[in-house]
Formats: C-alpha cells, sequence, structure tokens
C-alpha cells in the first residue's frame, strides 16, 4: 500500500505534486479539474469559482478564483513539478446548479462548464473523464500516483453548505472587484 500525504484545496487554490498525495476538494457550481501526466508521475488539481474577470486579482489566490488563471497557474505547476505538456490528460468536475437562481446558460455552472470544455479544446489538453453538470455539490479525492480521481456526490446538508460557501465567495469577490463579462451572479434573486 502506497502512503499518501493528504492535501484539501479550496477555492482559488492550485497545487500539483511528484509525490504519492491524496488532492482533496468539495465543488459545487465551481469547477475542479484535475491534470495528470502518468509517464512523469506528477498530477496537480485547481478549484476556481467564475471562468474570467477583467480586473486583476491583488494576488495570485485573488487570480486562481477564476479559470483562465486557475489553469494557466496549474499547467505551469504541472510543469516546474516535471510534467510533460503533451502527455497531460484532464479530469473535469462540478458546475453543479446549487444555488437557488432560475438556471440559464449564463447561469455560473453552465458559463463554468462552457469555459473549461472551451479552454480544454482550445490547448489540446484530452478530458479523459468528466462529471459535471447536476443539482448536487461533489467531494473529490485524487490520488496523485495513480491518477485516480474518488467522486462522492452529496446529499441535501451538504448541498446547504455549499450554498452558503458561495454565497460568501461572491460577496467578497464583489466587494474586490469581482467578476465580470457575461457571468450573471444572482439573476436578481439576491444573496
Amino acid at each position: 500500500m502506497t502512503s499518501r500525504h493528504t492535501v484539501t484545496i479550496y477555492v482559488g487554490d492550485v497545487i500539483a505534486v511528484r509525490v504519492a498525495t491524496e488532492i482533496k476538494t468539495v465543488v459545487g457550481s465551481c469547477i475542479a479539474v484535475c491534470l495528470i501526466d502518468q509517464r512523469a508521475r506528477v498530477a496537480g488539481m485547481n478549484h476556481f469559482m467564475l471562468p474570467a474577470s477583467t480586473k486583476n486579482g491583488r494576488d495570485a489566490q485573488d487570480r486562481a478564483r477564476f479559470g483562465v488563471h486557475a489553469m494557466d497557474l496549474l499547467i505551469g505547476a504541472m510543469l516546474k513539478a516535471g510534467a510533460d505538456r503533451r502527455a497531460m490528460i484532464a479530469k473535469v468536475f462540478g458546475g453543479a446548479h446549487v444555488l437557488l437562481v432560475p438556471e440559464s446558460a449564463t447561469s455560473i455552472p453552465q458559463s463554468n462548464i462552457r469555459f473549461i470544455d472551451e479552454f480544454m479544446a482550445a490547448e489540446g489538453i484530452p478530458v479523459m473523464s468528466r462529471d459535471v453538470g447536476g443539482y448536487l455539490p461533489r467531494r473529490l479525492h485524487l490520488h496523485t500516483d495513480s491518477g485516480k480521481v474518488y467522486v462522492h456526490r452529496l446529499g441535501q446538508q451538504a448541498l446547504q453548505h455549499a450554498r452558503l460557501q458561495e454565497r460568501q465567495h461572491l460577496r467578497v469577490m464583489r466587494r474586490t472587484g469581482g467578476p465580470a463579462g457575461d457571468v450573471t451572479l444572482f439573476n436578481g434573486a439576491g444573496g
């Protein structure tokens, strides 16, 4: 049995490692992307809340809350850990409709899913598996040594917690120069 370190990441976090590690996170409408290079034995994960912002965040974690920056940071961390860009594969999770707002093509989950699909296609990174959409948050466990991701869909209690957490993150992002573009935060539902 392999001994693994355990790391939990949150919104705005990015990690890539070359040692056996279990990387964990919980996503609702956010997206978590796992990148894996089996030959180099390097794997990593990010966790972002929205596709992009036209404003520059104050620091790397602020920027990593947005998919466009989180993906650049994850690819960079993978390369720094010894991965080969041409050998990377992806596994994509999240984009659940957990906020109590009407569903639309411009809702946060749909915008996140559309962004990551377009990003992976543009970058030529094959998506080997994905579990996106739906209505429940997911708990993810990436075992970096095997590249396996274990997904557990969480129930109603976790759904309430995910709604609260996401609303708090959105409020902070609004106050600190938050999201821009065609993402609608609450569709007039308040929060």
